[in-house]
């Protein structure tokens, strides 16, 4: 992660992007220049609610003209909403808005484009199965006497490829084929082509490796050097300091604080976010590894992983790192069976177990997706019936349900793994992603899980809800569970695991237990910069 200093300090000709990047471009609006250090959009007194839940009460911003102005707040705080009506996605209750202090009441997203502001969601939303020109220009064509300007078109393609350092990527290419990286700068060229001077970004880094991740972070630094005003979400507070140069905090739909992100600690955002002190970001609870119990021995997939051995002990929380496409989702999925295997032996107290899943779980595996929302959970239907329909006949005789019984049993879960939740009934869609989580975690919970796969559990969680699940996951360990925890975030993997395996081009390049590990080892070991694997 580049330091404040790194993202701040002059970096103009780094990379491929070239020196004059974002310079004297036509799509840059021309208002801008003089604008700069201005106020470029106030929100005031803004209140949004949904049936009986108030999602925003009176909440107010500003942002400047070249200038990066940090939300933060826990899930569920009302940050996405407050975007939502920024972007003209809700209808504010009450407030006022404006851009360069004129009235500002967009109608839809599409009022908001012509006004100026963009938003770039979390969960991309191109359309892949068009081609790169046919996503940037979508709602924006070039029509002249009733026909479509192309040599028009394809200038201002050009232009916003340039600007985000894709010059090289054809215009014609089929966006569904792009990395993920790259759609997410398609995203942003296709803001810039609708002459946005505000542009909204909520959790723009959380599929992103790395190298992608400080490539974002000067195209953020350029584009803040041309004047433009952005609102950035994150629940990274590293990711905060280095990007930011304001905050503005929420937390239960109210502003609970603001000011120069150089003017705060991180204890002090964490307080403000939670509406109390937090002593330990990584709580820990006491647990002890037992014996060995499961062995994976020279498992490999079709593809990834390659040959991987682990042995798990009772009682572990087992680390797995790696730089993304080193094989770590593909070893959860093959140890599950969800992903076919080429060869290998999983063995539970010596016992071999079959691959398909069903017999998996029959042995006491359980798997927690890293996409809970298309893999984890059935988002359409209640808390009650996400936690239990992985093991329904508890409940069932003669083809009956107990339902009361049922009921019981999920409500103990959710009380469990603390979800906030009006009811059980509620559709899991209307929760925050955070206590989404906790009820894909009761979920195999219910199915009586003695291994839980655990792919990015914290995956775009706030810093609150984190500390919640690193100590159920503690409790777990304490328990005799056994928690194989995928995690691209160094240092909750240094602060929460018994051990870390860090995985390279699908081998499992080396074991240690974590006391002997740093996060540079850990990355030189990634990046295969130790040249034989540790057994």
């Amino acid at each position: 992660m580049a330091s404040k200093q790194d993202t701040n300090g002059g970096k103009s000709g780094s990379g491929s992007m070239g020196t004059d990047f974002l310079d004297a471009y036509s799509l840059i609006p021309q208002s801008m220049s003089s604008s700069r250090s201005s106020c470029l959009l106030t929100m005031s007194s803004i209140s949004k609610s949904f049936g009986p839940t108030q999602a925003l009460s009176s909440v107010s911003l500003a942002v400047q003209s070249g200038e990066v102005l940090a939300l933060i707040g826990e899930n569920g705080a009302g940050k996405s909403t407050l975007l939502k009506v920024l972007s003209g996605a809700h209808r504010p209750d009450s407030g006022t808005m404006s851009i360069e202090n004129q009235p500002y009441r967009p109608r839809g997203p599409q009022d908001a484009r012509a006004a100026g502001v963009a938003m770039i969601y979390q969960e991309l939303n191109l359309a892949p199965d068009l081609s790169v020109e046919d996503n940037l220009l979508l709602g924006h064509r070039n029509i002249g006497a009733g026909f479509l300007v192309r040599s028009r078109q394809r200038e201002q393609v050009q232009e916003a490829l340039n600007m985000v350092g894709l010059s090289t990527l054809s215009p014609t290419a089929n966006v569904g084929q792009q990395s993920v990286a790259t759609q997410q700068l398609l995203e942003i060229s296709r803001a810039l082509i609708s002459k946005a001077n505000i542009i909204l970004f909520d959790e723009p880094t959380s599929s992103l490796p790395q190298k992608d991740v400080r490539r974002l972070f000067e195209i953020i630094q350029r584009l803040k050097t041309q004047g433009f005003g952005l609102v950035y979400i994150s629940h990274f507070l590293e990711e905060v300091r280095a990007v930011a140069d304001g905050y503005n905090v929420l937390r239960d739909g109210h502003n609970v604080g603001e000011g120069r992100i150089d003017h705060v600690t991180d204890d002090q955002i964490v307080s403000m976010m939670v509406g109390r002190d937090v002593a330990n970001l990584f709580p820990t609870v006491p647990h002890t590894p037992g014996e060995p119990w499961v062995d994976i021995d020279r498992l490999k997939g079709d593809s990834l992983p390659h040959e991987v051995s682990i042995s798990l002990r009772r009682g572990e929380i087992f680390g797995v790192s790696g730089l993304v496409g080193a094989g770590r989702t593909e070893l959860l999925r093959t140890i599950f069976g969800l992903d076919p295997t080429e060869h290998g032996v999983i063995q539970i107290d010596g016992k071999s177990v079959s691959q398909s899943v069903r017999a998996k779980m029959r042995a006491g595996f359980g798997m927690l997706s890293e996409d809970r929302k298309q893999e984890g959970l059935a988002q359409d239907l209640s808390l009650i019936e996400n936690t239990t329909l992985g093991n329904m006949g508890k409940y069932t005789t003669l083809g009956m349900i107990n339902l009361r019984a049922r009921n019981n049993a999920a409500q103990e879960l959710m009380t469990k793994v603390e979800v906030k939740a009006f009811s059980g009934s509620q559709q899991v869609s209307e929760l925050s992603g955070g206590n989404q989580q906790k009820v894909a975690i009761a979920r195999i919970l219910h199915q009586e899980a003695e291994i839980l796969l655990m792919d990015e559990p914290t995956k775009g969680i706030d810093v609150g809800t984190k500390a919640e699940i690193y100590r159920m996951m503690g409790s777990l360990a304490a328990e005799g569970k056994t928690i194989v925890f995928v995690s691209s975030y160094l240092p909750e993997l240094l602060a929460v695991c018994d051990r870390i395996g860090v995985m390279s081009r699908g081998e499992m390049r080396a074991i240690r237990d974590v006391e002997d590990w740093t996060e540079d080892e850990i990355m030189a070991t990634a990046m295969a910069l130790e040249t034989s694997p540790t057994p």
